[in-house]
């Protein structure tokens, strides 16, 4: 499991998101080819009411700690309410990413 796929996987457990982006920006620093040293996070949860900013940072990472002291050199995080993302961006959050699964197995 590749880092994206390990920050997904924390976040996805830890809180429960309407809508999460994982991006890879290594590739814009200067860091060797395959490094996942710098990420952004979207988030979209109910667990951010009533939250400060501050706070939210706080538990993405929280939650994310484990990377940090694997290697992960940045993270630039983007958490909303969904009313705030609704507000700012005008529609819905997305859906969040699969947890996996197959229809076979249904």
């Amino acid at each position: 499991m590749n880092r994206a796929e390990r920050i997904e996987h924390a976040l996805t457990n830890e809180f429960d998101l309407a809508h999460l982006e994982v991006l890879d920006e290594s590739g814009n620093h200067s860091v060797p080819d395959g490094a996942e040293s710098h990420f952004k996070v979207v988030t979209v949860s109910s667990a951010f009411d009533g939250v400060s900013r501050i706070q939210r940072h706080r538990l993405i990472n929280a939650a994310l700690a484990g990377e940090f002291d694997g290697g992960m050199h940045a993270l630039a995080i983007h958490a909303y309410t969904a009313d705030e993302w609704q507000a700012r961006f005008g529609e819905a959050p997305l859906s969040p990413p699969c947890a996996g699964g197959s229809k076979a197995d249904a």
